[in-house]
Order: C-alpha cells, then structure tokens, then sequence
C-alpha cells in the first residue's frame, strides 16, 4: 500500500465522466476513479469545507464512528476488478469494512484520515502526471536542441 493524495474531484470533457483524482507523488502517478455526481459533490464540498444545513450520508457516517468511540484510521483501495475500485475502511479496533472507493473516499476527507492505495493498483491505473510549465520548458529546450550548433559554444559569452 502507497499513500495517495485526494487532488480532487474533476470533469473529464471528452466523455464527460467525472473522476476523483489520486495522486502517488512518490511515483508521480495519478490514479483516476470514475465517480458518480452525488459522491463528487460530496468529495468536493467536504474539500472546500463547505457545510450543509443538514447532515449529508458521510457527514451521518463520521458522527456515527464519532458517538460510538471509533475512528476512521484509514481508507485502503485494495482492488480494481473489471473497471470497478474496492475500498476498505479501516477502523480502530482493527474492523475493516467494505466499501465503494467514492464513498470511502469522502469519508476519509471529513475525518481527515489518511488514504493508502494498492502499489499494482498505481501501477496499473496510475496516470503520469505532466506539470504544464515542465511541458512547455521541456519543448523550448527540446527546440533550442534542434537548432544549436557546436560553433554556438565557440568564443567567449555574448558574441
């Protein structure tokens, strides 16, 4: 297991579905799970912490874990079966529960519990994450590269 960062909820635009983004820094991969609009708003407002005026299923789960005396150690994504992401909740006392990645997920954002995601997991869904500004550095070199010549290094500098 590999801990992972929840970057966020996004829209992917060519076919519209929305993921929830998680991110290796270790091996700079990003694991996108396909979520449903209901678990992406929840994802996303307990990120920006925004409240409701009435408790939300995952705001009723933590408060539940929270007057029974138990914690949400942490969230596991331990398996990807057919495009579908299974997800364990680890509780104190060593309970672990089955869970969909997305609710767990939310979950994990509102009791601020760390997420672990199997390393085949990352390996095999995982997304190499691409830092636009590298990008376009890398192409400026890539260009100064293409038209350099070895005079260019000859005489002193500025000439």
């Amino acid at each position: 297991m590999v801990p992972v960062e929840i970057l966020g909820v996004r829209q992917q635009q060519r076919d519209q579905e929305i993921v929830v983004l998680l991110l290796d820094s270790a091996a700079d991969l990003a694991v996108p799970i396909v979520i449903g609009p209901r678990e992406a708003s929840a994802i996303a407002m307990a990120q920006a912490g925004l409240a409701t005026p009435r408790p939300m299923t995952h705001d009723l789960l933590r408060d539940v874990l929270a007057a029974v005396g138990v914690e949400l150690e942490r969230v596991e994504i331990v398996a990807l079966e057919g495009g579908i992401y299974f997800a364990e909740l680890v509780l104190s006392g060593g309970a672990r529960l089955d869970s969909r990645a997305s609710d767990a997920i939310a979950l994990a954002v509102r009791t601020g519990s760390p997420v672990l995601c199997s390393a085949e997991i990352v390996a095999l869904a995982g997304v190499e994450i691409v830092d636009v500004q590298q990008r376009e550095e890398m192409e400026k070199f890539r260009a100064f590269l293409d038209h350099v010549s070895p005079e260019d290094f000859s005489g002193p500098p500025g000439q």
